[in-house]
């Protein structure tokens, strides 16, 4: 079957400003449109520039908006888009680079300030610090993130206010607040309790909608807000 696409382009040290180009391939309905990116590149024009790396869903890399959506193009097939022209655009809310790669330098700053890490004041144990399978449970969703930024680029938030920490970091931060191993709880409650922090979500659900891991990130943002309020109740 014949597929047209319609590609954002933009080369910041050639072009004045953003254009589109259409492209037309043959493709099977169960390729990737990753495939039929590849297929362009390959074969049209060699000049496109995207981002890619494993190809399965796991390491976040060719995010990008497929018509008016954020989504990985290795994860998308052509049959969902059967009948339509297929529109490729950059993530929204960050600077265009080259064509369908964004700067996400500050993306990964605002990852960088949750610290993403484990944090424990206690005594370093000869061999590992243990988790109930209770507590794991309650985490293992939110550990499937894998930095793709979908949700930043899908949240009408962030789109408005660049200052907003967003979706990705705050799964990241409620990763670390219940989990029993970390011992600053009330230190990473407060370092999101901030206007631009988990209280600037007003719950659009675009980053759950968006999120290919199928995160619940808005009932975890709700839940860090109940939890800031948990803590301020029971220290007054």
């Amino acid at each position: 079957m014949e597929v047209n696409f319609k590609i954002y382009r933009f080369d910041p040290e050639t072009d004045s400003k953003p254009y589109y180009r259409d492209y037309t391939i043959t493709a099977n309905p169960t390729d990737r449109i990753l495939d039929c990116l590849n297929r362009i590149k390959w074969e049209q024009d060699g000049t496109l520039s995207y981002r890619m790396s494993c190809g399965h869903g796991v390491c976040g890399s060719d995010a990008m908006k497929i018509n008016g959506r954020c989504a990985l193009a290795c994860q998308k097939l052509v049959k969902d888009y059967e009948g339509k022209e297929i529109i490729l655009e950059p993530l929204p809310s960050y600077k265009v680079l080259k064509d369908l790669i964004v700067d996400l330098d500050p993306f990964f700053e605002k990852v960088k300030f949750v610290q993403p890490y484990l944090l424990s004041t206690t005594a370093l144990p000869e061999k590992e610090r243990l988790q109930s399978p209770e507590n794991s449970k309650k985490l293992d969703i939110a550990i499937r993130c894998i930095l793709c930024a979908c949700c930043m680029g899908a949240c009408p938030v962030l789109n408005e206010n660049e200052r907003f920490l967003g979706p990705a970091p705050l799964v990241w931060a409620f990763r670390y607040i219940f989990d029993s191993r970390d011992t600053q709880y009330l230190e990473r409650l407060k370092q999101v309790d901030y206007s631009h922090g988990a209280w600037a979500c007003v719950n659009y659900y675009e980053c759950t909608r968006a999120c290919p891991k199928e995160i619940p990130i808005t009932k975890y943002i709700n839940t860090i807000k109940r939890e800031i309020q948990k803590s301020k109740d029971t220290n007054r």
